[in-house]
């Protein structure tokens, strides 16, 4: 695992990880004392995440930040090493997730990041990096399931979700796993805050095939946009370009499916895979 990022500076992972180091040295604390005072998490592991190998996970940040009191800094430690998991072209767009007022997504092939399962956003992610570990698969779990945190907040945006028909023939992770996910979509488009749509394969030809949108919509009334490809994307404030790209999401919105007939369609999906599932 690399240690460093591309400009040569220390990857947010390894100045957590050396943060917390030093916190325990300056106790006198070995690190299986260290493991005594946070909750008996394994020496083993809390090696791996001083020497940057592995980010803890949010319960052992929560119990270091309180053991060293250290106000919250580990945490955000923690969430710039989650950042990090971020592409370049979209960081920007997703940094600006907790703040908006209203989100709009668009996806050709798969279900939008903040509806998919803990089940199903590991078999995307361990399908699209090849090469890494599983625990750096881990990593970038969590780190989606903590953005997924914002439909539950007291005050949460407005999500608006389409996906293309094809996110639901899929069988991303198998018969089970599609069931679980097919069974989550249909929990949480009931939720008030929350509309779900399928764009129907007799739709045709749109304009957003091959790729996936996000529209976040700020308190101030302005829109930042990322729309982005298997490998590329790029995100952008500029006038007309956001413009062109709302026109885009506003055509697959005509053509899909009503909210209702979604969900209708969802459910013939999830009857088709439980009887795959039984037989």
């Amino acid at each position: 695992m690399e240690l460093n990022d591309e400009g040569g500076k220390l990857s947010p992972r390894v100045r957590l990880g050396r943060r917390i180091r030093r916190l325990r040295e300056r106790k006198g604390l070995s690190l299986r004392q260290l493991s005594d005072e946070v909750g008996g998490y394994s020496h083993s592991y809390l090696g791996r995440v001083e020497l940057g190998e592995q980010l803890p996970s949010e319960a052992l940040v929560k119990s270091l930040d309180e053991f060293f009191d250290t106000d919250g800094v580990l945490a955000d430690l923690l969430e710039s090493a989650h950042d990090a998991l971020i592409p370049d072209y979209s960081r920007k767009v997703l940094g600006l997730e907790p703040e908006a007022e209203r989100i709009q997504v668009f996806t050709s092939n798969l279900v939008p990041a903040l509806l998919q399962t803990r089940e199903y956003m590991r078999e995307v992610f361990c399908k699209f990096y090849l090469r890494e570990l599983d625990v750096q698969i881990e990593e970038r779990v969590e780190a989606r399931m903590q953005r997924q945190r914002i439909l539950e907040r007291e005050e949460p945006p407005y999500y608006w979700g389409i996906m293309d028909e094809a996110a639901l023939r899929r069988p991303i992770g198998g018969t089970r796993c599609m069931v679980e996910q097919l069974k989550h979509l249909l929990h949480v488009a009931v939720q008030r805050h929350i509309t779900v749509q399928v764009l129907p394969f007799a739709a045709g030809a749109y304009p957003l095939s091959g790729g996936s949108l996000t529209l976040h919509t700020l308190p101030n009334g302005g829109t930042c946009t990322a729309i982005e490809s298997f490998d590329s994307g790029e995100s952008t404030e500029a006038p007309k370009r956001v413009l062109e790209l709302v026109r885009r999401f506003d055509f697959v919105r005509s053509v899909a499916l009503t909210d209702e007939e979604s969900l209708e369609l969802i459910r013939r999906y999830l009857k088709e895979y439980e009887g795959a599932e039984d037989s």
